[in-house]
């Protein structure tokens, strides 16, 4: 059974990108579901499920930031991990994004294999979480 993978961002280009990305990436994918802002986003985790989410800073109707903000008011999908991909480059929202909990920070430009790096590592991570938490 394959990760089932929210990409967030307002650039349709973007989200195909990292799709492409996604599935050139030797990780074993269930559902790749797209949402172009947060608002988007928090519907579609209302009807599917998710075991990690790429999300975008810049979005109109809610950026990034409250959407991390939302997320972290529910129990449960407070804990679904968050790699965010922006242009942001202000310390202080880089610094703002990581206090609310999101796992990696990719800045845009990226390259493929950046992508798929941080993704890998976010799995093993999951993976050797799920085994201490079986144990």
């Amino acid at each position: 059974m394959g990760f089932n993978i929210l990409i967030v961002d307002d650039s349709s280009s973007i989200r195909r990108l990292l799709k492409k990305v996604l599935e050139l990436s030797g990780i074993e994918l269930g559902e790749v579901l797209e949402a172009s802002n947060g608002l988007e986003a928090l519907d579609v985790l209302k009807r599917e499920w998710v075991d990690f989410i790429l999300c975008d800073i810049h979005m109109p109707k809610m950026d990034g930031i409250q959407f991390l903000r939302e997320l972290k008011r529910d129990e449960v999908l407070s804990r679904i991990p968050i790699i965010m991909v922006s242009t942001e480059g202000r310390e202080e929202i880089v610094q703002e994004v990581k206090a609310l909990g999101i796992r990696a920070y990719v800045k845009k430009p990226f390259s493929p294999e950046e992508i798929r790096e941080v993704i890998e590592n976010l799995i093993g991570e999951e993976f050797s979480r799920d085994e201490r938490d079986s144990s």
